[in-house]
């Protein structure tokens, strides 16, 4: 616990920079008195809109909160939606120099409706196409001129667009070339792009529909996947092995709801970390909070296994409130003490 304070309180030396795709979340908050004439749905009576950064931006968000300094890069449409996002991380004194403006594409919005402490219904805007080859070629040359001002990389792939195969090659061997701690939120169906890097952070499904997905040699019949119930301790386990073999990872965490996280290292290590969350209101961007506060503690110098804790103290403390939301380090300090 001692080292762990030591780390947090090292986090505003650090620099990071975030890639990957840009939401803008929206709340109408409001309550519900009666039933719609028209169907059978609840009539939310709105008071209240709040906007807050998502996906990417969440994470970077996360980061600012911990006091770290942090860079964004990613795309926003030229659009209304796009300059409250700017607003919003401008205001939170997140680098943008980063945020391209591409204006054949729509910034990605999230609407959650809530009523009381209940999310109603949430509609979501995107646009998911293959950002172009252009674009890769600003963001590399980005990367590669900014390169030695961070510390680590953090890739967000929420699948709308930004995150390519070629795009994330170059990443890779640039944070490589150049010592870098490299991490991805990873998108199941792009597991094999995340080739080499630091670390992972997938989730339990994220987890089984890539061993899946994958085709590793031999999968189907050491797991007899059954794609109608979830993967037992000891599969996940095989799985996460097998992933880090075949993707040469330095490590994976694999987080498990109430079960807590799973912390496997290339070395053969594994750990089991139960939760430390006290109450769970809500689970919106508890993943960019993990992914945060794991890579925040590798760049102060943390290990592996302290930078896990750390994540989940963090990831613990987001899921007891309402909202996409983040922590800070009177917070983190204040809960693992």
């Amino acid at each position: 616990m001692k080292n762990l304070g030591k780390i947090i309180k090292r986090f505003n030396k650090a620099r990071i920079l975030v890639i990957g795709d840009l939401i803008l979340d929206q709340y109408i908050w409001g309550k519900v008195e009666r039933v719609s004439p028209e169907a059978p749905v609840p009539v939310v009576w709105a008071n209240k809109r709040t906007y807050v950064p998502g996906g990417a931006a969440n994470v970077a968000n996360n980061i600012g909160s911990l006091e770290a300094k942090v860079s964004l890069l990613g795309i926003i449409g030229k659009d209304e939606h796009g300059k409250l996002l700017l607003n919003e991380l401008k205001d939170r004194s997140i680098g943008c120099d980063a945020v391209f403006v591409d204006p054949k594409r729509c910034t990605t919005l999230k609407t959650r409706v809530v009523a009381g402490h209940q999310q109603v219904v949430r509609v979501d805007w995107e646009y998911t196409q293959e950002a172009s080859r252009q674009l890769n070629i600003r963001i590399i040359n980005f990367v590669r001129s900014r390169i030695n001002d961070f510390d680590a990389l953090i890739i967000e792939d929420y699948g709308k667009g930004l995150i390519n195969a070629q795009l994330l090659h170059q990443l890779i061997g640039l944070a490589r070339d150049n010592k870098k701690v490299i991490t991805v939120d990873p998108k199941e169906e792009h597991f094999q792009y995340y080739s080499q890097v630091t670390a992972i952070t997938p989730n339990r499904k994220e987890l089984e529909n890539a061993v899946r997905n994958l085709k590793i040699k031999d999968t189907t019949n050491r797991f007899r996947i059954n794609n109608d119930r979830l993967f037992n301790d000891q599969e996940i386990d095989l799985a996460a092995r097998e992933i880090i073999s075949y993707l040469k990872l330095d490590s994976l965490l694999v987080t498990l709801g109430e079960a807590g996280m799973r912390l496997f290292e290339k070395e053969g290590r594994v750990t089991h970390i139960p939760t430390v969350a006290q109450e769970v209101f809500d689970v919106s961007g508890a993943g960019d909070t993990v992914i945060s506060v794991f890579t925040l503690a590798l760049s102060c110098g943390a290990t592996k296994i302290e930078a896990a804790h750390l994540a989940n103290y963090a990831a613990g403390i987001v899921v007891g409130k309402l909202g996409t939301a983040v922590t800070s380090r009177k917070e983190l300090l204040s809960r693992i003490s």
